[in-house]
Formats: C-alpha cells, sequence, structure tokens
C-alpha cells in the first residue's frame, strides 16, 4: 500500500498550469506540517513539495492560497533519474488523490487564511443555544423516502 496523508498550511499561492493530451489541470503547492515530536533544536515542521492533477487541480487552482490548512491523502512516487554525467539521481514527489479543507470558514478568517466565496450555500450556524447546529431546510425535503 502507498499511502500518505498531511495536514497542514500552504507555504505559497498554488502554481497550476494545463498540458497534456487533454489539457489537464496540474497544481503544485508546497505545505507545511507540524511536528507531532520535536526535540531541542530540530524544526517545527516539515515542507512538503505535492502535485495534483485534473480535477484535484481545478480544485486547487480555485480554492487554495498561501495560508489554507488543508487535509491531503495521496501517495508518493519515485522520480528517479539518470543525469548528464550518467549519475544515478534518487528523488520523489507527492502526488494528491483527495484534498478537503482542514479548519472551518470563521477559523480560517481568523487565521489569516483563505475562505472561499461564490455562489456556494450558507454553512449551518452553531446558534441553537446548544451542542446541536441549524441546518437550513432544503427544498423538496419532504420528498426524502426516510
Amino acid at each position: 500500500m502507498n499511502k500518505v496523508i498531511f495536514m497542514g498550511r500552504l507555504t505559497r499561492d498554488p502554481e497550476v498550469r494545463y498540458g497534456g493530451a487533454n489539457n489537464t489541470a496540474i497544481a503544485r503547492f508546497s505545505i507545511a506540517v507540524d511536528r507531532r515530536f520535536k526535540r531541542d533544536g530540530d524544526p517545527d515542521a516539515d515542507f512538503f513539495n505535492c502535485t495534483a492533477f485534473g480535477k484535484q487541480g481545478e480544485f486547487v487552482e480555485k480554492y487554495l492560497k498561501k495560508g489554507t490548512k488543508i487535509l491531503m491523502e495521496g501517495e508518493v512516487r519515485n522520480d528517479n533519474y539518470t543525469d548528464k554525467d550518467g549519475k544515478k539521481v534518487y528523488g520523489f514527489s507527492f502526488v494528491a488523490n483527495s484534498i478537503e479543507f482542514a479548519e472551518s470558514k470563521k477559523a480560517a478568517e481568523a487565521n489569516g487564511g483563505y475562505v472561499p466565496s461564490g455562489n456556494s450555500q450558507p454553512l449551518p450556524s452553531n446558534d441553537a443555544g446548544d451542542d446541536f447546529i441549524n441546518i437550513p431546510d432544503i427544498p423538496g425535503d419532504d420528498k426524502v423516502p426516510f
């Protein structure tokens, strides 16, 4: 099994280009992932360069920017090659299979992260006075069979 899961913040705005036979989106971005355990003198975070293709690349282009906290599931790929001097160079890359927002809109605003805008439906608010959230009515919901 080849699977990685990262939760972190984008360290810069993504770079997106389109290419290939189907003009596929290719998004490159970097995320900072906090280390769980830290020793004195060690860095607080690790930085990973990631790539997203196709629909995931389009999502990255449309919704992500520097500071956005995401949860990414993907895989590690070998980027090994032989240089012009005949020397074998070993490398790897992280390819995103799925990406989700890792914090609420309110938390993103407080942290200076990106908050998507547009014609999306409003998020449920938490002002019911108890531990439940209010869920907006959905037109035609009375036809649901359960």
